[in-house]
């Protein structure tokens, strides 16, 4: 990666002197903010790196990514790249390192993020300590990393989907030189499609995209101003909001950020400065709440911008935590200011030390000879949940929930370990099924403390977890018998036996030759004489729909009468050879209300021939239910307007 975001340009100013500094009275500012609530504003938003793999895992990047400095070799003392050891009690597959065994005996097993299982549990762990959002880290995706990168949205995506959470792309550009171009293209091709998700963070309307680095002062990112406005204004004119991942002293235009960039900066939705690296006690967080803080709201505020600053737990490996002081001074801090949203640096960051995902709470939970401090680093028990705790309890002070606290009144460590586990949830059976897919329920069980989710089985392999009382498997094979078991688990991580067993035969598949959109209503922008929108769903080719000349965009739209599950649109252009060769440029966009439309395949090119029919198929990443599908043209080199013969859609 180069430059990581730590070794960023580090500040001077929140040396010994800081806590010298004067703060602000009580009740100084008047801060809001700029937007209403939605799924950022107002919201504890955490950074997900999710680049942790091992060999073995199944991920295409096939190394021990972001683990060790070779990733052909499994991490070892003196050649490892994590610098704290995971709690791995809650995940069901760990891979083997070449540490020793862990304090209690335990092998020294890593989690993989390529397992779906590694993903979900981390966002139950959001889910039950009031972490509304997630930001996915995506680095430059042309490489070598691309297809594992690409893989861990969709399961961001899925896991985000089950645990109730929002989630959104956050394009970090180190090193990523030829960004201007690229970063719209794999929007455009690849990461807008996950905005049809159920999941994906809108905020004021609109999907919420992150672009990070813009403006910091070092050589992974040399991005001139003219470059990155130009970036920005095409991510808004995509319908998105935009935020800023900025220098920390992004105003000044000094230290960590580039002069002549304020005009970038403010070209944001909401500006998020970063601060890792930035404090390490809490004279130095007084500091900057007294000189950054305070003056970027005033600034933002008074422009309609909204403001994300950072919350740091502080780096473990330099022993910066205090037991969780620091964490709670900066929410402490930006509560007492009027600040409305932050954003957790980082939720998974192991290498960088700044994780809040559970952590070895002592040398029993990591390796004998890892030479890495755990949590009880500074003589104070914590649990290994701690500063997921502490997150929740910053979470609510912020939103209002509990009185604003300067002491930190989270206890570290909860009274005594808990070894009980659950009982066996009760009468576990098949509610429905379709060619692809099993629903269950069960009853509950029962925990001495509380009973923290279920995992589901299918064969003895888990397939997922779920903190209701239903699960739905996905994926199946059509015409095919399935057997199921489900187990409890409390936050311990003591789980209970097996339920008892189902099995479930999936339906044969459906008709997948059923035109959805024939006869149904169509709607357009426009059409020129009388080719009008409804041509395109009257079953004959020679006919069709044409919008106005010259007047890009253009769509057309068929409304199929309620919400259907959909997979892939048909065009077609009358197939008489005067209709000669042209490409037309194109996206696919869905809405269950007909008013608010997300897209499902981004704008492409697509070549109609009237030597193959003059029929193009557009296959969806993923089967979408939706009402209304929505086609958007911008070009089209035969003729200038959107042109279709008939527009069919099919559930397969």
């Amino acid at each position: 990666m180069g430059v990581s975001r730590r070794s960023v340009i580090a500040t001077s100013l929140a040396g010994a002197a800081a806590g010298a500094l004067p703060l602000a009275a009580e009740g100084a500012s008047t801060a809001f903010a700029a937007s209403a609530p939605g799924d950022v504003v107002g919201k504890v938003t955490v950074g997900y790196q999710g680049w942790f793999a091992c060999i073995g895992d199944g991920a295409p990047i096939n190394g021990w990514w972001h683990y060790s400095p070779n990733w052909s070799q499994s991490p070892a003392p003196g050649a490892c790249s994590i610098t704290c050891w995971p709690d791995m009690r809650d995940f069901t597959k760990g891979y083997r390192t070449n540490f020793a065994n862990l304090g209690n005996g335990q092998p020294a097993n890593l989690f993989s993020s390529y397992d779906q299982q590694t993903v979900d549990t981390h966002f139950r762990w959001m889910q039950q300590n009031g972490c509304d959002t997630a930001a996915l880290q995506r680095f430059n995706p042309n490489g070598g990393e691309g297809a594992t990168r690409d893989a861990m949205a969709q399961k961001v995506r899925s896991a985000a989907e089950a645990y109730g959470r929002k989630f959104y792309i956050m394009y970090d550009v180190t090193w990523w030189l030829t960004m201007q171009n690229e970063i719209k293209a794999d929007w455009t091709n690849k990461m807008a499609a996950h905005t049809a998700s159920s999941a994906y963070a809108r905020q004021n309307g609109k999907p919420v995209v992150c672009i990070w680095g813009f403006g910091f002062n070092d050589d992974g990112r040399p991005f001139a101003p003219a470059a990155c406005l130009d970036v920005i204004n095409w991510f808004k004119g995509q319908g998105c909001y935009v935020i800023g991942g900025v220098p920390t002293h992004w105003r000044f235009g000094t230290d960590d950020s580039r002069a002549g960039f304020i005009d970038v900066y403010h070209a944001f939705d909401m500006v998020s400065p970063w601060m890792v690296g930035r404090i390490s006690d809490n004279a130095g967080a007084d500091w900057f709440y007294q000189n950054r803080v305070l003056g970027d709201l005033a600034d933002l505020n008074g422009r309609g911008i909204d403001y994300q600053p950072c919350v740091i737990p502080g780096d473990l490996a330099a022993g910066h935590r205090r037991h969780g002081e620091l964490m709670w001074r900066q929410f402490y801090n930006h509560t007492r200011a009027g600040v409305k949203s932050v954003y957790i640096s980082m939720f998974d960051e192991f290498n960088e030390g700044n994780q809040i995902a559970k952590t070895a709470e002592s040398a029993a939970w990591q390796p004998t000879n890892a030479g890495m401090r755990a949590l009880d680093e500074d003589g104070t028990p914590c649990s290994s949940d701690y500063y997921l705790r502490l997150t929740n309890d910053g979470g609510r002070m912020l939103k209002g929930q509990i009185g604003l606290t300067e002491a930190r009144f989270t206890v570290p460590f909860p009274t005594g370990p808990d070894q009980t586990a659950p009982s066996v949830p009760g009468s576990l059976r098949v509610t429905g099924t379709t060619d692809t897919t099993v629903a269950l329920a069960w009853n509950a069980a029962t925990d001495n403390v509380g009973v923290a989710g279920y995992r589901v089985s299918r064969g003895g392999t888990v397939i997922g977890t779920t903190t209701t009382l239903a699960f739905t498997a996905t994926g199946l094979t059509a015409s095919t018998a399935y057997t199921f078991t489900v187990a409890a688990f409390d936050a311990a991580g003591n789980a209970s036996g097996a339920s008892n067993a189902v099995t479930a035969t999936t339906a044969a598949p459906p008709n997948n030759n059923t035109n959805l959109a024939a006869g149904r209503p169509t709607a357009e922008s426009s059409h020129t004489q009388v080719y009008g929108s409804g041509n395109a769903v009257d079953g004959n080719t020679g006919t069709y729909w044409e919008s106005a000349n010259n007047a890009w965009p253009q769509w057309l739209q068929v409304d199929l009468g309620s919400a259907v599950a959909t997979r892939r649109v048909v065009l077609t252009l009358p197939p008489q050879s005067s209709w000669a060769t042209r490409t037309q440029t194109l996206s696919v966009s869905g809405s269950t209300d007909g008013s608010t439309f997300s897209a499902i395949v981004g704008s492409a090119g697509y070549t109609f021939d009237p030597a193959t029919g003059n029929t193009v198929t557009i296959t969806f990443p993923s089967t979408v239910t939706t009402r209304y599908l929505r086609l958007t043209f911008t070009a089209n080199t035969g003729w200038p307007a959107g042109q279709v013969s008939e527009f069919r859609v099919y559930n397969g």
